[in-house]
This record gives C-alpha cells, structure tokens and sequence, in this order.
C-alpha cells in the first residue's frame, strides 16, 4: 500500500502540461528513457541517484516544453520583401514568408523591436492555399511589441504567406535635374527617386516601388539613403512664360519710384504623349535647372519646388524674374450700385461696377507669353472683358495673352480691360 501511495505521490508531484495547438504533452512520453528511469525509481525510491537523475532529466524537458509554448510557431526569414512608396505620407512593407502549418489550430507569433510599426496596420495572408488556411483571431500580449495569429490549417501545409505593415521612418524624395537647349525650347529632364532609411530594420534586399515608373531591386540599411534614377525624357518641349499676379505684384510700378517690377518667370512643361510624357503623373518634388551655354557647358538657371501634375496638365518650373515686360494696372471705376437698407436706413447690402485696366509692354526682341492672374472676390458677373480667360476656381482669372516682339519704333502694346459687377457686399 505504501508503495502504490508513493507512486501515485511522486507522479503528481510533476505533472507538467502544455496545451501546444490543442495537444496535453506530458514529459515521461517524449522518451523511453525517461520511462525506464520512473519504474526503476519507483520499484526502489532508496535509490537516491537514480531519483536526482530523473529530476534533473524532467527539469530539462519542462524547459524544453515551456519554450516551445512560448516561442509557438517559429516565424521563418522572409523570403521577398517590398517596400510600397504609393502614399508619401506611410510607407507599406510587404513581406512573404513561408509558415510550416500543421492540421488544425496553428498560433504564430509575429514580433518587432527597435522598429515604429503599426499594430494595427499588421496583415497576414495565405497565398498558397487561400481557401484551406484561415485566420481566426489575432491578439496582442500586454507590454509587448508583438501579436499572436490563430491560424486553422485544414492540413499540413509549408504555406506561403503575405505580411504587411505600415513602417515609420522610412520615406522617400523626388528630385528633378532639368537642361534646356541655348534657344530655350526644349529640355532633358530626369527623375530621381531618394529612398531615406531611419526605421531601424535592414533590408538586405527588396523590391521598392513607387505608383509609376519602373521598381528597382536594391537592399537598403538603416540610416542609409540612396538615389535612383526612374525616369529619363529627353527633347521635352517647353514654352518661356511670364506669371503676373495681380495679388503678389504691385499694380503701378510708378508707386515704386518708377523702378520696374520683376515678373517671374518659368518653363512650362505638358505631361502628355506629345512630350513625350504623360504614362502618368508626375510627384512634385524639388527641381534645379540648367542651360546650355553653347560651349559645351550649362549654366545654373535656379531651383523650383514642383507640385504633382496629373496626366494632360501643366508643370511650371520657375528660373527667375525678368524686367522685360512691363505690366501697369488701375482701377478706373469701382462705384457701389443696387444699395439695399435696413428700416434704419443703414445699408446693409450693395452691389458694385467696377472696371479695371492693364496695359502690358514687352520690350523684348522675341515674342513672349504673360500669364496674368486676376482675383474678384465674392459673387460675380461680368459685364464686359476684351479678352478670352479660363476661371481656374471662383474668384480666380487666367488670361494666356501673346505678346509680340518689340519693334523699332518701341515696345509690343496690349491691354486688358475688364468691366464687372460685384454681387451682394456687406459693408
């Protein structure tokens, strides 16, 4: 009786359980020597090595047992990874692993250190077998940078797998290095992509992509940058235009002690097919520009900071301010009309008639373009203008107007006149 009592004292002295996807492990199972050494321990107790030996034997395999539980499904090296540069304001990785899924329940922990990821921008998914690996939950162990997938496997599968997430500290630039011929007509552009690296984490190599362009296979460390090369156009057609805005610019260079007023000036480009462009948009980023100087050397013209330009529009890249044409403008009426009161014969509402003048000079030897911005505010009618414009939004103007070259007798002459009502004012 002793005996049989001993026995069933010892074994529940050590009942080591585990519930590893779904299985009770107990140790004395794992190995038959383990087994030999409990009977013999258990015929005869007073044998005090062979108990030592079994204890420091069960030690070994409890700790076997508890890391397996604690590290679950090992998560393997990432086979592919690909950093998404779509969105500049989050940068998405793409990783492709392959997971060793056994039948039934599978956890698989997926953790990060040193590395700013959104949790909860973590994906997983099957690619191998979509329709017989199943993500069941997901959960987050406090206090720690990781995540644990229940992932149901209808049988033992080497599966591969997506991961992705949205990592911090990694981004992009786009910069543009822009020559024009001597004549000004036509310029070579490229576009640099500059990948910036601060996440934390090394990227041996991956496939970086931007939402155009061609993807480059280049493995970047953290705090690395690098510059690529991914667009290339050469004879680019551009047009010299002069910007006037009547906002920024004074309206009389007469009020400035008759110094003349630089207008700035830039090259237009048209991301279309017939420029040789127009596969698709173009991210802003900064521009320097050069020109050929005819001697087999260029010269720096300036530096731009261009925005994105959709397909079929513009992109102006401004070089500088010229004092070749000159733009002078009045108002010459602006009387309120239609005054509505209140029953205390205050005015509360009016219209008014309006009507403004610019008189535009190009003293240059060639023809030039002046686009002119002018600015109405509120609601509007106009009654009369000698020119054809384009209403960028509601209180907006642009007028393309061609200038000829100046001739002997002095320079080209053109002049705006537009007449128009403003619609209920406030005083």
């Amino acid at each position: 009786m002793n005996s049989k009592r001993n026995k069933s004292t010892f074994c529940n002295r050590f009942p080591i359980e585990l519930s590893l996807r779904g299985q009770p492990f107990w140790p004395w199972q794992s190995h038959i020597l383990l087994l030999r050494l409990l009977r013999f321990a258990r015929n005869d107790i007073r044998h005090l090595i062979y108990y030592k030996l079994l204890i420091v034997i069960l030690l070994l395999v409890g700790s076997g047992v508890v890391q397996a539980r604690i590290k679950l499904v090992a998560l393997p090296e990432r086979a592919a990874t690909v950093i998404r540069l779509d969105n500049p304001q989050a940068t998405l990785i793409e990783e492709e692993r392959v997971l060793t899924l056994q039948k039934g329940l599978n956890k698989v922990d997926f953790s990060w250190k040193g590395v700013s990821i959104d949790a909860d921008s973590i994906r997983l998914v099957a690619l191998d077998h979509p329709d017989k690996v199943t993500l069941l939950s997901v959960s987050y162990p406090p206090n720690e940078a990781a995540l644990v997938w229940d992932i149901s496997s209808a049988d033992n599968f080497a599966e591969r797998v997506r991961i992705s997430y949205l990592l911090s500290f990694i981004d992009r630039l786009i910069t543009y290095t822009a020559i024009a011929d001597k004549a000004e007509t036509q310029l070579d552009i490229k576009s640099f992509l500059v990948l910036r690296n601060f996440s934390g984490e090394d990227f041996d190599r991956a496939r970086v992509l931007l939402d155009y362009g061609e993807a480059f296979e280049q493995g970047i460390d953290h705090e690395e940058t690098k510059q690529m090369l991914f667009l290339k156009a050469d004879n680019v057609p551009i047009t010299k235009i002069w910007t006037f805005d009547a906002t920024k610019l004074p309206w009389d260079p007469e009020q400035l002690e008759n110094r003349n007023v630089g207008i700035p000036v830039s090259y237009r480009i048209v991301n279309d097919t017939e420029s040789g462009l127009g596969e698709f948009a173009l991210w802003g980023g900064k521009a320097r520009i050069f020109q050929d100087d005819g001697h087999n050397s260029t010269i720096f013209l300036g530096e731009d900071v261009a925005n994105l330009v959709p397909v079929g529009e513009k992109m102006e890249l401004y070089i500088g301010d010229s004092r070749d044409i000159v733009v002078t403008q009045q108002k010459m009426t602006d009387t309120q009309i239609n005054i509505r009161r209140n029953n205390r014969d205050q005015i509360v509402l009016f219209d008014t008639d309006e009507e403004i003048v610019a008189k535009i000079e190009n003293f240059k030897d060639s023809p030039a373009v002046l686009t002119m911005l002018q600015h109405i505010p509120g609601q509007w009618d106009m009654e009369k203008c000698n020119m054809q414009y384009k209403r960028k939004d509601a209180y907006t103007l642009e007028f393309e107007i061609m200038l000829p070259a100046r001739t002997e007798k002095g320079p080209a002459v053109k002049e705006l006149k537009m007449h128009y009502n403003r619609r209920n004012v406030r005083p």
